[in-house]
């Protein structure tokens, strides 16, 4: 799916793979995070596949930059997986994690759902920044149609981080109340 995700980036605009990481952590890192060495991985990938061209750019007093730009097989590819159902895995660590916490103290459990409470306050509060390089990167494209579909993708994170809060808030009252029996 990272191959995709910097198909789709290169769709936009010719990028470096600081400018792709860059770009991954202040618009797509609410719901899919990637390492520069992922990335780097996966730009060489994509280029021996064809999908991605890379260019040697020159810069005086300071290293060369690879700029690289998507193909028309890229775009090829990027458009059928684009139009292909999508599979759902079920696979979400935090319930795998939760399922079993029986294991351990109330009081653990307690400080447990408090610290991802807070973790998950705190990414809330960082949709604003999303936003604003969603507006960014939507007036430096000058497409409006594509910028509302980044838009989307960051209400849904909001979403998911406000419901997580308010499940630790149904959770962590739940211990405590059994607690108190």
């Amino acid at each position: 799916m990272l191959k995709h995700g910097i198909l789709g980036l290169l769709n936009y605009a010719d990028m470096n793979g600081y400018e792709i990481l860059e770009t991954f952590r202040h618009s797509l890192d609410h719901f899919w995070n990637a390492q520069k060495s992922q990335i780097y991985r996966e730009l060489a990938a994509l280029e021996n596949a064809g999908f991605i061209r890379g260019t040697w750019i020159e810069q005086n007093g300071r290293p060369d930059k690879k700029m690289f730009s998507i193909t028309d097989e890229g775009r090829a590819e990027l458009t059928e997986w684009l139009s292909e159902d999508m599979k759902e895995t079920p696979r979400i660590p935090l319930l795998m994690k939760t399922f079993f916490l029986g294991e351990r103290t109330q009081e653990e459990n307690i400080a447990f759902f408090e610290k991802l409470k807070k973790a998950y306050q705190l990414k809330y509060k960082g949709f604003s920044a999303a936003d604003e390089s969603r507006e960014e990167y939507g007036e430096e494209l000058q497409d409006a149609y594509r910028s509302m579909f980044w838009g989307f993708t960051i209400s849904y994170g909001r979403r998911k981080a406000k419901m997580l809060v308010e499940w630790c808030d149904e959770c962590i009252a739940k211990l405590k109340e059994m607690r108190n029996a």
